[in-house]
């Protein structure tokens, strides 16, 4: 069975929606795909500035901002088929929206964009909040790509995404996934600092020194000392890691370089709980960290030991594998197959998640 699908994902780096318009196969269990149209949107500021600052406003301001947002991504869908002549190819659209509040201690996510003024906006069927079913069952909600990596990516053991919150998955038989630290949200608002969007190939840090004042603070935040399954909220590298940083009163190049450092070394972390192979295994990399040539090339160092090697795949890979992945959930969501994996998230059970909008007339 062939599916075309078109996957949307805001990511908490802010960089703009990633969109993919994609055909995916299922023969005897075993999945496929081919990417056939990929972009990524920036942001205007003004959409920008609402996102960052959604958290801010009032409950009515709030639900005023949800289906605004959700019409906007219906617009920006609507012109990317425009511009890619898609015009009755899309059966389904599958948006994970804009994460704004993440407590599942408290049995609540929330993220922007109703799936119901998508839906109106297109004409086409969508699936969204793909989080809340797992989190309602005492789930952590994230990470919710596992399942999408499993049956599209699964020749790799490791699979590490360096988006705004760096996140991990060991593929085994009860497959573990959790988020590690915050990564380019807090890489991007140092190197904002100098005017710049990002620090390109980590040039920056390349030539900063390392704070160990700074570095040791890092490592002792109380989260990396939880267990997983475990995930992170937006605002922990917002409100509470770049505040520390700040407080140093560093060059942007010797924070840039500390809180590299940091990232690398709560990987290794990481891995230390989960590796246990004396062969040599992969670690698929994808995400904007994966272009930060200094932080690949520190990661490449760290993991050598653990006599792991790390791939960069393709660049549509590299940067829309999460859109993808929601495309293939809005799928399962659609044959109402499991999207997420109670090994991963700490829930009751596996689920499956994701409201659905029916946008095309009967």
């Amino acid at each position: 069975m062939v599916y075309r699908a078109i996957g949307l994902m805001s990511g908490s780096s802010l960089d703009g929606l990633d969109i993919i318009f994609t055909e995916l196969e299922e023969r005897a269990g075993k999945w496929s795909f081919d990417i056939k149209v990929v972009d990524c949107l920036p942001y205007s500021n003004e959409w920008h500035e609402k996102l960052q600052n959604a958290a801010l406003l009032s409950a009515y301001e709030y639900l005023l901002l949800h289906t605004a947002y959700g019409k906007y991504i219906g617009e920006t869908v609507n012109a990317f088929i425009e511009n890619n002549k898609l015009h009755h190819q899309v059966q389904l659209i599958s948006s994970h929206g804009h994460t704004v509040f993440h407590e599942p201690g408290k049995r609540m996510t929330s993220q922007l964009g109703e799936g119901a003024a998508i839906a109106a906006t297109t004409g086409i069927n969508v699936v969204n909040d793909l989080r809340a079913m797992d989190v309602a069952l005492g789930g952590q909600g994230a990470p919710i790509v596992p399942v999408g990596e499993k049956l599209l990516l699964p020749q790799y053991t490791y699979y590490l995404n360096l988006g705004g919150i760096a996140n991990i998955s060991l593929n085994e038989e009860n497959y573990i996934a959790f988020d590690i630290c915050p990564a380019n949200r807090v890489l991007n608002m140092l190197a904002a600092k100098t005017g710049k969007e990002y620090d390109e190939d980590g040039n920056m840090a390349r030539t900063g020194s390392l704070n160990t004042n700074l570095f040791t603070q890092l490592n002792e935040q109380e989260y990396y000392k939880n267990a997983f399954p475990k995930s992170l909220a937006n605002n922990f590298g917002t409100d509470v890691i770049f505040p520390l940083i700040e407080s140093m009163s560093l060059s942007v190049s010797d924070a840039l370089r500390t809180y590299t450092e940091h990232i690398v070394q709560q990987i290794v972390y990481a891995i230390n709980h989960l590796h246990s192979s004396n062969t040599t295994t992969q670690m698929l990399i994808t995400g904007g960290g994966a272009f930060n040539k200094f932080l690949i090339e520190r990661l490449r160092e760290a993991l050598n030991v653990f006599k792991i090697e790390v791939v960069i795949p393709e660049d549509d890979i590299v940067k829309y594998k999460e859109a993808l992945i929601m495309a293939l959930l809005g799928v399962l969501r659609w044959r109402e197959e499991d999207t997420v994996l109670k090994s991963v998230t700490g829930a009751a059970r596996n689920s499956i998640g994701g409201a659905v909008w029916i946008g095309q007339e009967a």
